[in-house]
């Protein structure tokens, strides 16, 4: 494992599997520490210099009370610019959001994919109650992944 202190303080617990080619850095969903991981980043690093990291608040990285996604795009970069970038960018549900953003953004990103992003584009789901983020955030409090992270 290794760190980077990402733009505001705060650091960005990080893990290197394998060294067989271009890197390629793994972006998780939500509630996903890079410990989930590891069986995809081991089959990757039989051809990938695979790079994944816990991003803030979840798993070994620290938090930053005002969250914004422009810090978690902050996290990225500084992850890019420790392993050495143009990196190709895998990005997994709400990690897909954040690699899409970070390209927007100007990120050093060769390459991009993106797994199951949570974007609803053809109005087929009903609009998310108005207090679903702060369920969501008192689901996370009580420790209940399932609840905070429903898949329907």
């Amino acid at each position: 494992m290794f760190k980077v202190v990402s733009s505001d303080g705060t650091v960005i617990a990080c893990e290197r599997h394998g060294d067989a080619g271009p890197t390629l850095l793994l972006v998780g969903g939500t509630l996903m520490p890079r410990a989930r991981h590891a069986p995809l980043a081991a089959l990757l690093a039989r051809d990938f210099s695979v790079v994944d990291y816990d991003r803030r608040g979840r798993g070994d990285s620290g938090d930053h009370p005002d969250y914004h996604v422009q810090r978690e795009i902050d996290d990225l970069d500084a992850v890019i610019e420790r392993v050495g970038g143009p990196v190709l960018l895998f990005g997994m549900s709400s990690g897909a959001v954040l690699a899409l953003e970070a390209v927007a953004r100007g990120s050093a990103v060769s390459a991009l994919a993106l797994y199951e992003p949570p974007f609803v584009v053809d109005g087929t789901r009903p609009p998310l109650p108005a207090d679903y983020v702060d369920r969501v955030q008192a689901a996370v409090a009580r420790g209940n992944a399932a609840e905070a992270s429903p898949t329907s």
